[in-house]
């Protein structure tokens, strides 16, 4: 038996077994190589009586590679975040690696820092899931720092837009806005304004530019007036509704970044006492599955998000390719009672 006084080791656990140490390692480490049931048994129940916890460390010295998987969000409180890395982690589970989350609070420069941490945990894969910002400068520094951990061993996928030299699933934001948009002009809608994200942030732009060309298209015009940026949000929605009706403007229906903000523009406008739909229709993006139960339910572009999650993974697993590969991933509209159509 280990010394209870210290912690039980890889050969505590094969003499425990019975077994070699390279068996009890191939056993206990997810080693290709096969390890007979019987022994695999005997070794997984001598860890267990020793509380054999593996050393990530030392396995990373060894393999040059942890079994992990880095991941870098940039809000988890929002669930369209949550959402994607509830798919990362389904499929990690299902490859056998543990995942490490961190979280960048929507600021780039932190973001690069958290890929620095990550890096010095030797994870198999880095994976960094949230918008890209216009920004020249932050893109060469951030694509410095994860070639560095590719010339390590390691490998980079992205849920973002493209831009960057790495395999990247793309949401098709501007393409669902345009779809959402188009949806809303067949139900009758003329007067549109827009709750959108911070400028410069690519997702905000992106969805923005989709409902331009859909309502254009469509013969009605958007003008900045009818536009208000703000974070992307519960508050941010709430905030921006407040200035839309600072501005008194004369609408039947108010198009939203996402959900959350949706759902903060609804809470303001039912304060200043209009009636959800009867006043006003409203509709997000995402289709978050926390949110459905908002009264009334909301219109909205579904995307997959933890398919999107998922997908991450499959790329940075999967066999490399000579050239960054993109994944694109769509959506579909869903119609709810938040938009019924105008007579």
């Amino acid at each position: 038996m280990a010394d209870e006084t210290r912690a039980a080791t890889l050969h505590d656990v094969a003499r425990e077994a019975g077994v070699s140490l390279a068996t009890a390692s191939r056993a206990l480490n997810g080693s290709t190589r096969k390890v007979a049931d019987a022994y695999r048994e005997r070794v997984l129940a001598a860890a267990h009586r020793l509380n054999y916890t593996p050393n990530l460390a030392a396995q990373a010295v060894v393999r040059g590679r942890t079994r992990s998987i880095g991941l870098v969000v940039s809000d988890i409180e929002d669930p369209y975040f949550s959402s994607i890395a509830a798919g990362v982690f389904r499929a990690a589970e299902r490859a056998g690696l543990v995942v490490t989350i961190a979280v960048s609070d929507r600021r780039p420069e932190r973001q690069i820092e958290l890929v620095g941490a990550l890096r010095s945990q030797r994870p198999q894969a880095l994976l960094l899931v949230g918008s890209r910002v216009a920004d020249p400068a932050i893109d060469a520094r951030l694509e410095s720092e994860l070639r560095g951990f590719q010339a390590e061993g390691g490998r980079v996928a992205l849920v973002s837009q493209e831009g960057l030299p790495f395999d990247t699933v793309v949401p098709e934001n501007r393409e669902g806005a345009r779809l959402l948009a188009e949806r809303l002009l067949e139900l009758g809608y003329r007067r549109f304004a827009l709750l959108t994200g911070p400028a410069g942030l690519l997702t905000a732009a992106d969805r923005t530019a989709g409902y331009r060309e859909a309502l254009a298209a469509g013969g009605v015009d958007l003008p900045e007036e009818l536009v208000v940026h703000a974070e992307f949000s519960r508050d941010g929605g709430y905030a921006a509704a407040g200035e839309l009706l600072r501005r008194g403007l004369d609408l039947d229906v108010v198009l939203t970044g996402n959900d959350v903000m949706a759902v903060g523009a609804m809470a303001r406008f039912r304060e200043h006492g209009m009636a959800l739909p009867g006043d006003l229709a409203i509709a997000g993006f995402d289709d978050i599955a926390t949110l459905r139960d908002v009264t009334p339910a909301l219109t909205t572009l579904h995307l997959p998000l933890a398919r999107l999650g998922e997908a991450a993974v499959e790329l940075a697993l999967g066999d490399p390719e000579p050239e960054p590969r993109a994944v694109r991933i769509g959506g579909h509209v869903v119609v709810r009672q938040s938009t019924p159509p105008r007579g």
